[in-house]
């Protein structure tokens, strides 16, 4: 499959030999040095050449050499391109979708495409609001991380623009979707735990309205289903994926008085906001009760302790769904794929010990 050649940027060893200004350098220049004609540049540039791999380098050596910047606005203007994609993520200042926008960033950026962030904050009307206001700045393209927006909807969208979503399976002309195996990665944090000899595994789930949460909820009852266990309505506690959610779902727990001795949180920051929890009430990670989180989210490696958790790159997601959309403004089908979840067990989990308190305290 065919994928947009990067233009290279300037390095530290090639800076030296830039005597001109950029502002001066032209196509017409970088292509006498690259020995192509100026055509050939613009097609590199925009990710639609089928030239050898030695013209693509000669290209990229006369760019680093002259300095050369591209000028959005004349290549908009050339090709009938903004070279600006819409982002249409759902808490900008949430760790874990910041982490899928600088993937977006930067897989963008070689290519001379600039993302246009907008957060909709898990409501639909406000999603297709954000994604008017995008369509009235001409962008070349959407990526919708997550979101409410009906499915009919997105592929109304993608009649315009090609469209990226992430987080659901969707099908359609100009329209691509990514989605995690959510379903896998909460059986996964609940076998791990179910291993370490827990039964009685308390869960705090995500909203009932996000696809990801249901999954990870189904991945929870299917791995007590396999190992005999009940599923107990009463160890289930609905969060937000927010830290402050985390730490009310640990005082409804407790208040109920039922007895547990693991949590999987279906997110990390509601795991922060557990071990928080127990620690007011007194109660140990992991020593009397153990927790996994969901995302491996880089500050969990620094939690105290350390949390056990499912791999979940936002990171590599976003710059995954940039990579599929560069390839449709290529013409080209998407080839990109997901990676699996993957059990990260860290300090935050331990085998559970016949002596053990299985009533946290209140």
């Amino acid at each position: 499959m065919t994928k947009p050649t990067k233009p290279t940027k300037p390095n530290s060893s090639t800076k030296a030999t830039q005597v001109r200004d950029p502002g001066t350098v032209t196509i017409e220049m970088v292509a006498q040095l690259a020995g192509v004609s100026p055509s050939t540049i613009s097609r590199i540039l925009n990710g639609t050449a089928v030239v050898s791999e030695a013209k693509q380098e000669a290209v990229k050596d006369a760019i680093a050499k002259l300095g050369y910047v591209p000028n959005p606005v004349a290549r908009g203007l050339a090709g009938g391109r903004t070279y600006s994609i819409g982002v249409v993520t759902q808490a900008i200042d949430s760790p874990f979708y910041g982490a899928s926008l600088r993937g977006i960033e930067e897989e963008l950026d070689p290519f001379g495409y600039s993302p246009l962030f907008v957060s909709a904050h898990w409501n639909a009307i406000t999603e297709a609001r954000c994604i008017d206001v995008l369509r009235s700045r001409r962008v070349d393209g959407i990526i919708v991380l997550m979101g409410r927006l009906a499915d009919q909807a997105l592929k109304a969208c993608a009649k315009q623009f090609p469209v990226v979503v992430t987080g659901r399976t969707l099908n359609g002309p100009g329209l691509f979707s990514l989605d995690f195996d959510n379903f896998s990665g909460g059986r996964m944090a609940t076998e791990h735990l179910i291993d370490l000899g827990h039964r009685r595994i308390a869960l705090i789930t995500g909203d009932p309205l996000h696809p990801d949460s249901n999954e990870r909820l189904r991945g929870y009852r299917a791995a007590l289903e396999k190992a005999r266990i009940a599923y107990d309505p009463a160890l289930v506690v609905v969060g937000d994926y927010t830290e402050s959610s985390g730490l009310r779902a640990v005082e409804r727990l407790t208040e109920g008085r039922q007895p547990f001795t693991a949590i999987f949180a279906a997110n990390d920051q509601m795991a922060s906001g557990a071990v928080l929890g127990l620690h007011h009430r007194g109660v140990r990670v992991p020593d009397d009760v153990s927790i996994v989180g969901f995302d491996d989210l880089p500050t969990s490696l620094y939690a105290v302790p350390p949390l056990s958790t499912i791999h979940q790159s936002s990171y590599e997601q976003g710059r995954l769904s940039a990579q599929a959309m560069l390839q449709m403004l290529a013409g080209t089908r998407p080839n990109v794929t997901v990676p699996l979840p993957r059990l990260i067990a860290r300090e935050s989990s331990a085998r559970l010990l016949a002596k053990r308190n299985t009533s946290p305290a209140t």
